[in-house]
């Protein structure tokens, strides 16, 4: 009996185990990338990303929010990487851009990222946000666009920005969502609305698993309305494996025959489509002018 017991507290202490390594490999390899579903402050959140300075390309399909700073390489790694993908799917892919604020006094945007962020939060200015991040942080110098520093209606612009990313945090805590940026909200297909933490590219497919998106944007999809699909590569689409046509070359003419006797030239063939040119007839030697002949000088015969 004493043996029986043994052997069952080791077995109970074994699964113990067995289940507590089980639920930890669960919960980090795959629960904690998943998305959390807002479950309180649905309609003040909504009103904040509605209300907020959003830019977009304009697809006008269901809205995915993705909001952080200029600065997040986290923000800049999904947005590129996982944008065409979401737009493939037709939706609408809007990004919220804010300038964070001091801490303990030191500066953590500069004075053209304050000054682009209030000009986007007005005007919501697409083609202004694609050549901000296509520009590196040290060379963006906001020229043209009006300073925010010391204008007090942009820098309440700029203020506002923050008010917007801090309360959203607080609102999204309450649901158990620990704040990173990215942040990506969007709705699923029963009109939850959920919230992403995306600094983990493993949790992007649970929102294209949400979203309908595809794994991968095909390169023969076309580039635009109206356009043609862009080249892979150098080779335009449709092309790869298939040879190109080898252009139509001249006749080479044989060479002279053996006996050193020179033949007659065969005429090269004409381009297709062209009617052989007419091989001209030799022109007549030009004519010698006759000369006339010198009289005879006869020898003196005559003797004194």
């Amino acid at each position: 009996m004493r043996r029986f017991f043994v052997w069952s507290a080791l077995a109970a202490l074994v699964g113990l185990l067995i289940a507590g390594g089980g639920y930890w490999a669960y919960w980090q390899f795959h629960a904690r990338f998943q998305p959390v579903t807002v479950t309180r402050h649905q309609g003040a959140i909504q009103t904040l990303l509605d209300g907020s300075g959003w830019v977009s390309a304009g697809s006008g399909g269901q809205q995915l929010w993705i909001i952080g700073y200029r600065d997040s390489a986290a923000m800049q790694r999904y947005e590129q990487q996982e944008g065409p993908k979401l737009r493939a799917a037709g939706i609408d892919v809007r990004v919220v851009v804010f300038a964070r604020p001091d801490r303990e006094g030191l500066e953590q945007s500069t004075a053209a990222e304050r000054s682009t962020v209030a000009e986007l939060w007005l005007t919501r200015d697409w083609s202004l946000y694609q050549r901000w991040t296509a520009t590196p942080t040290a060379s963006w110098t906001a020229a043209g666009l009006p300073q925010a520093d010391g204008n007090l209606a942009r820098m309440a612009v700029v203020e506002a920005g923050r008010s917007f990313s801090g309360d959203l945090s607080d609102l999204l805590s309450a649901s158990g969502l620990q704040t990173r940026w990215p942040l990506v909200l969007w709705r699923d297909r029963d009109g939850f609305l959920k919230a992403c933490a995306c600094t983990d590219p493993r949790s992007w497919a649970f929102i294209r698993d949400d979203l309908g998106a595809p794994d991968r944007v095909d390169p023969d999809a076309p580039a635009g309305p109206g356009l043609p699909p862009a080249p892979v590569d150098g080779v335009p689409p449709g092309g790869q494996g298939q040879p190109l046509p080898y252009p139509t070359l001249p006749t080479i003419p044989p060479a002279d025959a053996p006996t050193g006797q020179p033949g007659p030239t065969p005429a090269t063939p004409a381009p297709s489509g062209q009617a052989p040119n007419a091989r001209p007839a030799p022109r007549p030697a030009p004519a010698q002018p006759r000369r006339t002949p010198e009289p005879t000088k006869q020898e003196d015969t005559t003797f004194y």
